[in-house]
Protein backbone atom coordinates (compact mmCIF):
# COMPACT_ATOMS: atom_id res chain seq x y z
CA UNK A 1 0.00 0.00 0.00
CA UNK A 2 1.22 3.76 -1.13
CA UNK A 3 0.43 7.21 -0.82
CA UNK A 4 1.79 10.18 -2.36
CA UNK A 5 1.39 13.73 -0.97
CA UNK A 6 2.33 16.56 -2.51
CA UNK A 7 2.08 20.52 -0.99
CA UNK A 8 -0.72 22.74 -2.52
CA UNK A 9 -0.41 25.79 -0.39
CA UNK A 10 -0.24 27.11 3.27
CA UNK A 11 -1.42 23.48 5.17
CA UNK A 12 -3.21 21.77 1.61
CA UNK A 13 -1.53 18.84 0.62
CA UNK A 14 -3.19 16.69 -2.39
CA UNK A 15 -2.66 12.63 -2.03
CA UNK A 16 -2.82 10.29 -4.25
CA UNK A 17 -3.61 6.49 -3.82
CA UNK A 18 -1.44 4.01 -5.53
CA UNK A 19 -4.43 3.14 -7.62
CA UNK A 20 -4.89 6.80 -8.67
CA UNK A 21 -7.49 8.26 -6.45
CA UNK A 22 -6.89 11.71 -5.12
CA UNK A 23 -8.31 13.59 -2.16
CA UNK A 24 -7.47 17.03 -0.41
CA UNK A 25 -5.71 16.56 3.22
CA UNK A 26 -5.59 20.24 5.34
CA UNK A 27 -5.19 21.61 8.70
CA UNK A 28 -4.60 25.07 9.81
CA UNK A 29 -6.75 27.05 7.95
CA UNK A 30 -9.50 29.19 7.82
CA UNK A 31 -10.91 27.15 4.71
CA UNK A 32 -9.92 24.19 4.94
CA UNK A 33 -10.08 21.69 1.26
CA UNK A 34 -10.42 18.64 3.31
CA UNK A 35 -10.06 16.84 6.30
CA UNK A 36 -7.81 17.07 9.19
CA UNK A 37 -4.97 14.08 9.43
CA UNK A 38 -6.62 12.82 12.76
CA UNK A 39 -9.90 13.48 11.77
CA UNK A 40 -9.21 11.04 8.86
CA UNK A 41 -7.29 8.37 11.19
CA UNK A 42 -10.40 9.01 13.75
CA UNK A 43 -13.00 8.26 10.32
CA UNK A 44 -11.18 5.17 9.02
CA UNK A 45 -12.36 3.09 12.27
CA UNK A 46 -15.96 3.19 11.04
CA UNK A 47 -15.09 2.97 7.45
CA UNK A 48 -13.41 -0.49 8.13
CA UNK A 49 -15.55 -1.54 10.33
CA UNK A 50 -18.71 -0.31 8.21
CA UNK A 51 -17.22 -2.54 4.82
CA UNK A 52 -16.88 -5.24 7.40
CA UNK A 53 -20.22 -5.21 9.09
CA UNK A 54 -22.27 -4.78 5.63
CA UNK A 55 -20.63 -7.14 3.92
CA UNK A 56 -21.46 -9.74 7.03
CA UNK A 57 -25.17 -8.26 7.35
CA UNK A 58 -25.38 -8.52 3.09
CA UNK A 59 -24.13 -12.61 3.36
CA UNK A 60 -26.53 -12.82 5.88
CA UNK A 61 -29.37 -11.78 3.34
CA UNK A 62 -30.49 -8.44 5.54
CA UNK A 63 -32.05 -5.82 3.42
CA UNK A 64 -29.94 -2.82 4.49
CA UNK A 65 -32.41 0.46 3.83
CA UNK A 66 -29.46 3.10 5.61
CA UNK A 67 -26.47 2.19 7.34
CA UNK A 68 -24.28 5.34 9.38
CA UNK A 69 -21.59 5.11 11.85
CA UNK A 70 -20.52 8.05 13.95
CA UNK A 71 -17.39 8.37 15.90
CA UNK A 72 -16.36 10.57 19.09
CA UNK A 73 -12.26 10.12 19.83
CA UNK A 74 -10.84 12.19 23.05
CA UNK A 75 -7.05 12.99 22.57
CA UNK A 76 -4.41 13.39 24.95
CA UNK A 77 -3.57 16.82 26.16
CA UNK A 78 0.58 17.01 25.36
CA UNK A 79 2.18 15.93 22.41
CA UNK A 80 1.90 13.81 20.90
CA UNK A 81 -1.63 13.79 21.21
CA UNK A 82 -2.86 10.01 20.52
CA UNK A 83 -6.31 9.10 20.68
CA UNK A 84 -7.10 7.84 24.37
CA UNK A 85 -10.54 6.45 23.55
CA UNK A 86 -12.83 6.22 20.56
CA UNK A 87 -16.23 5.47 21.48
CA UNK A 88 -18.43 4.09 17.30
CA UNK A 89 -22.02 4.27 17.10
CA UNK A 90 -23.76 1.84 14.48
CA UNK A 91 -27.06 2.69 12.75
CA UNK A 92 -28.56 0.03 10.48
CA UNK A 93 -32.06 0.83 9.22
CA UNK A 94 -33.46 -2.41 7.70
CA UNK A 95 -36.54 -4.26 7.66
CA UNK A 96 -35.34 -7.67 8.53
CA UNK A 97 -32.21 -7.52 10.93
CA UNK A 98 -32.26 -9.11 13.90
CA UNK A 99 -30.13 -7.48 16.82
CA UNK A 100 -27.77 -10.53 17.11
CA UNK A 101 -27.52 -10.34 13.51
CA UNK A 102 -25.64 -6.90 14.08
CA UNK A 103 -24.31 -7.25 16.94
CA UNK A 104 -22.58 -10.43 15.85
CA UNK A 105 -21.08 -8.30 12.39
CA UNK A 106 -19.60 -5.76 14.96
CA UNK A 107 -17.95 -7.93 17.18
CA UNK A 108 -16.42 -10.27 14.19
CA UNK A 109 -15.42 -6.56 12.47
CA UNK A 110 -13.57 -6.04 15.71
CA UNK A 111 -12.38 -8.63 16.82
CA UNK A 112 -11.06 -10.37 13.32
CA UNK A 113 -11.84 -8.13 10.35
CA UNK A 114 -10.94 -4.58 10.69
CA UNK A 115 -7.60 -3.30 10.86
CA UNK A 116 -8.21 0.19 11.41
CA UNK A 117 -9.36 -0.86 14.23
CA UNK A 118 -7.04 -3.41 15.23
CA UNK A 119 -4.15 -0.48 15.01
CA UNK A 120 -5.50 1.72 17.13
CA UNK A 121 -6.94 -0.49 19.56
CA UNK A 122 -2.92 -2.09 19.88
CA UNK A 123 -1.96 1.59 20.45
CA UNK A 124 -3.37 1.82 23.67
CA UNK A 125 -6.79 3.51 22.57
CA UNK A 126 -9.79 2.37 24.35
CA UNK A 127 -12.70 1.42 22.13
CA UNK A 128 -15.84 1.25 22.68
CA UNK A 129 -19.25 1.14 20.79
CA UNK A 130 -22.95 0.73 20.57
CA UNK A 131 -25.68 0.56 18.00
CA UNK A 132 -29.40 0.20 16.77
CA UNK A 133 -31.59 -0.75 14.74
CA UNK A 134 -34.29 1.00 12.93
CA UNK A 135 -36.88 -0.18 10.49
CA UNK A 136 -37.78 2.04 7.49
CA UNK A 137 -40.69 4.37 7.49
CA UNK A 138 -42.98 2.86 4.80
CA UNK A 139 -44.48 5.24 2.23
CA UNK A 140 -48.03 6.16 2.41
CA UNK A 141 -49.59 4.93 -1.44
CA UNK A 142 -52.59 7.18 -0.56
CA UNK A 143 -53.96 8.76 -3.60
Amino acid sequence: MEVSLRLVEGFHLQAETSNGITFSIDAHSESPQGPAPMQMLLASVPACAAMDIISILRKQRVEIAAFTAHARGERATEHPRVFRTIHLHFVLTSPNAQEHQLRRAIELSEEKYCSAWATLRASGCQMSWTYEIRRPVEQSTAP
